[in-house]
């Protein structure tokens, strides 16, 4: 039951796949950390927001780092999308687990696990309170799941794209690495490519750049980050691409 209307109605939610193997894996799906994404997903869903997820693969396996060792890239590549099937049969089953209606939605063609992905039906979903989640990234090789993020988020006429990571936003430098990074607490898009801050990729970044597609980078793993972005707090970063901006960013102390 939803408490009041959501800042944020319409969302596209990326997911990391190596957030996934929480503190102590190497390769597969901690439990908990996929037990609590459900329920902050279900928060935001309670709340009114219609949610859309893309799930990256590289819990289970990274396609490109195969494809340097010798693997053909797009070889690779296909068995990085079935990775994120993988992940998207996992995160549906915990969301069903909290009381969820969902849908899976892939780019490949899997009728016994997965409807195919097709725009319409996926608002639909959306418009019913159903969480739709988007497998197999866009069902080409050569592109990565931030792209798919930011082609289903354009796609569904999302209102913004959330990226949750295992760091609280963008930052100067790598945080788990460097205590002195600071975040950022907005930034152009431009001057988040400028600085080469690898956040995304350069492909999805470009498709939100040519359609103005704010984005806010967070930290998934803190309780309630989802809910608090879905009504309306400053939690992150926030992308942005207005070229009237004060100034290119903001910062705050780590």
């Amino acid at each position: 039951m939803s408490t009041g209307s959501p800042a944020h109605t319409r969302i596209l939610l990326k997911l990391s796949g190596e957030a996934l193997l929480g503190p102590d894996r190497d390769f597969g799906i901690d439990e908990t950390v996929i037990r609590n994404y459900a329920q902050e997903i279900k928060r935001a869903v309670d709340l009114g927001a219609e949610l859309a997820i893309v799930i990256g693969g590289g819990n289970i396996f990274r396609g490109v780092q195969n494809a340097m060792k010798g693997m053909t890239r797009a070889h690779a590549d296909y068995m990085g999308m079935l990775a994120t099937m993988i992940n998207g049969m996992a995160l549906q089953d915990a969301l069903e687990q909290v009381g969820l209606q969902t849908r899976l939605q892939s780019s490949i063609k899997m009728e016994e696990i997965a409807e195919p992905f097709i725009r319409r039906r996926a608002i639909r979903h959306l418009e019913k309170g159903r969480v739709v989640i988007f497998g197999s990234g866009t069902g080409n090789p050569y592109f990565t799941t931030d792209t798919a993020a930011a082609l289903r988020g354009l796609e569904i006429d999302a209102e913004m794209i959330l990226k949750g990571t295992r760091v609280n936003g963008v930052f100067t430098a790598d945080p788990e690495e460097d205590d002195s990074a600071e975040r950022f607490v907005e930034i152009h898009g431009d001057e988040m490519i400028r600085r080469n801050l690898q956040v995304m990729d350069m492909t999805a970044l470009t498709l939100c750049r040519e359609s103005s597609m704010p984005l806010r980078i967070f930290d998934m793993g803190v309780k309630s980050n989802l809910t608090r972005i879905v009504q309306g707090e400053d939690i992150g970063t926030r992308v942005h691409w207005n070229e009237e901006a004060d100034a290119p960013y903001v910062t705050a102390a780590l």
